[in-house]
């Protein structure tokens, strides 16, 4: 089925930048559409962006467009986040996630990863 292990998560004062990465492993994801999601204690998962199987169409949260930008290396396989001008508000479990279609991942209907702490301090 494939695994999705993320890294790259900590804590960063508000402004702050982290870079998060997920690597793929077990199967072959170049042709799935990656993502990934967020939730903070006490709310619903959020998708925070998603990249089709090409790199090319990205997609992101009205929270956080302009900061974040998704990116994927498939020779590498791996899948990145790189979040500029983090805030408190985007303190969360950030997960990674993968689906056959950019739909799929819209719905949080895919694989998941176990997830990376990201803690933005004030």
């Amino acid at each position: 089925q494939g695994q999705l292990v993320e890294s790259g998560g900590g804590l960063v004062q508000a402004g702050g930048s982290l870079r998060l990465s997920c690597a793929t492993s077990g199967r072959t994801f170049d042709y799935y559409a990656m993502g990934w999601c967020r939730q903070a204690p006490g709310q619903e998962r959020e998708l925070v962006a998603v990249v089709d199987w090409s790199g090319h169409i990205t997609d992101y949260a009205d929270s956080v467009e302009g900061r974040f930008t998704i990116s994927r290396d498939n020779a590498e396989n791996t899948v990145h986040l790189q979040m500029n001008d983090l805030q408190p508000e985007d303190t969360a479990v950030y997960y990674c996630t993968a689906g056959t279609s950019m739909s799929q991942v819209r719905n949080m209907a895919g694989l998941w990863g176990q997830g990376t702490q990201v803690t933005v301090s004030s």
